[in-house]
């Protein structure tokens, strides 16, 4: 019996970095689409497709869906590229930032006119939506699964051929309007913007970039496992090369126990009694920070591939996330002084962010029931992998039982494809995890 030999993680990576390319160079689709996990190097595929196509002579744009995408794109483009010139198409009153300012290369303007002739332009697809003329032969879209479907329609006149590169296990595209009439439409605006393209297009390759960069061996399995089912994704990195220590002694409570199980883990479960309680939990606050306190009193020092002589974990390698903008705020009032460089944010505004530690209070800690904004697979996949060495969990118990008291009663709808994972299905799987690594 013959099995098959697993690549090293950098050439398996590169393995299907260069299929993508090949097929972009080739010229024979309209539309490339690339799949990523968590921390696969999406960015860094962007960057290198966008040099590779600019270095042809093809001018091209790349569309994102935040300024905050925008910038970090062009800081990357112009360190990995300093001869490209680059545009940042922007509002009349956006004020560029270190970032932007940093870079001789980039032109920032409001109109393309403005920008010079550059080789790349980089813009929100909110701004592009807004152009009336001009085309390219190039498109990439960074994040296209957070990109509602009509927002692509918008801006698909500019270009000629795309790179599609997303990650399909985070949070869907969201609209504060009500979408009910378009539902089972094959061009429903609230699908993302690449399920639309693939049920109009089904021919188009799609790519997966099989390993996380980010993800430590801990995590990676069991993030995979829970969020993404079908296709799965392995660490680049072993065991033995992320190591968080502890260099401080703490006093020993609750607070120490679950730090030092995170430490030790890669994953830690602080419970709180089981109660029904306001969305604003302030003892689950409390507890969010603390720990993320006591992770800078311990001294936590994170050796990685890095660091192999090892870094501090400094209060802005730490973050964390909740479901809410109130339960946010009730978060960061309670960090003092002393975690004022802390991260404190949704998950929305986490996605796509890195960082050593995470503190995550959990959406459905003490919630009476699950509804689907809570349920939905994108928000946990995402507060559980920001982190490159551990991730603590804050919850009330009960939460399985809130679960099965609470079987999704969502309404079936003809021609809706059904979405994986399940987001019921995938909060049971992380915190049968959470229970295992505790005993």
């Amino acid at each position: 019996m013959f099995t098959k030999l697993q690549l090293p993680p950098a050439a398996e990576a590169e393995r299907v970095i260069t299929a993508v390319l090949a097929d972009l160079r080739s010229g024979a689709h309209r539309g490339v689409v690339v799949d990523s996990p968590p921390g696969a190097g999406k960015s860094t595929l962007v960057v290198r497709a966008a040099v590779e196509l600019a270095s042809a002579g093809e001018p091209l744009i790349i569309i994102a869906q935040t300024n905050e995408q925008v910038d970090d794109l062009i800081d990357r483009l112009a360190l990995a590229a300093p001869e490209l010139r680059i545009g940042r198409l922007s509002a009349t009153d956006y004020v560029p930032s270190q970032r932007v300012r940093e870079h001789g290369s980039v032109r920032v303007g409001a109109k393309v006119a403005d920008l010079g002739g550059p080789a790349v332009i980089i813009g929100t697809a909110a701004k592009w939506a807004t152009l009336s003329d001009g085309s390219w032969p190039w498109a990439i879209v960074d994040e296209a699964y957070q990109m509602r479907s009509d927002a692509l329609l918008r801006v698909a006149g500019r270009f000629e051929r795309a790179l599609f590169v997303g990650d399909p296990g985070q949070l869907d595209p969201f609209s504060t309007v009500e979408t009910a009439r378009w539902i089972g439409l094959t061009w429903d605006p609230m699908q993302s913007a690449v399920a639309v393209l693939l049920r109009h297009n089904p021919e188009l390759p799609v790519h997966r970039l099989p390993v996380s960069w980010r993800l430590p061996e801990s995590a990676a399995s069991v993030v995979a496992a829970a969020f993404y089912p079908f296709t799965g994704f392995r660490a680049g990195t072993v065991e033995s090369d992320r190591v968080l220590t502890l260099t401080e002694p703490g006093p020993g409570d609750a607070l120490d126990d679950t730090v030092e199980l995170a430490a030790r883990s890669g994953w830690g479960l602080h419970e709180l009694p089981a109660r029904h309680v306001p969305r604003t939990d302030a003892e689950a606050a409390t507890a969010c920070a603390a720990l993320a306190l006591r992770v800078l009193r311990r001294g936590a020092v994170a050796f990685s591939e890095r660091t192999p002589g090892g870094a501090p974990v400094t209060a802005d390698r730490i973050a964390i996330g909740a479901a809410h903008r109130d339960q946010v705020a009730v978060i960061r009032s309670q960090l003092g002084p002393a975690g004022t460089e802390i991260t404190v944010d949704t998950a929305n505004r986490l996605q796509g962010r890195e960082y050593d530690v995470t503190i995550v209070l959990h959406p459905l800690s003490g919630r009476r029931d699950a509804t689907a904004f809570h349920l939905e697979s994108g928000r946990l996949c995402v507060l559980t992998s920001r982190h490159r060495h551990a991730c603590i969990v804050v919850a009330r118990a009960g939460i399985a039982e809130l679960l099965d008291a609470h079987p999704s009663t969502e309404p079936v709808h003809l021609n809706v494809p059904v979405k994986f994972p399940d987001g019921w299905e995938a909060n049971h799987s992380i915190l049968e995890w959470l229970h295992r690594t505790r005993l």
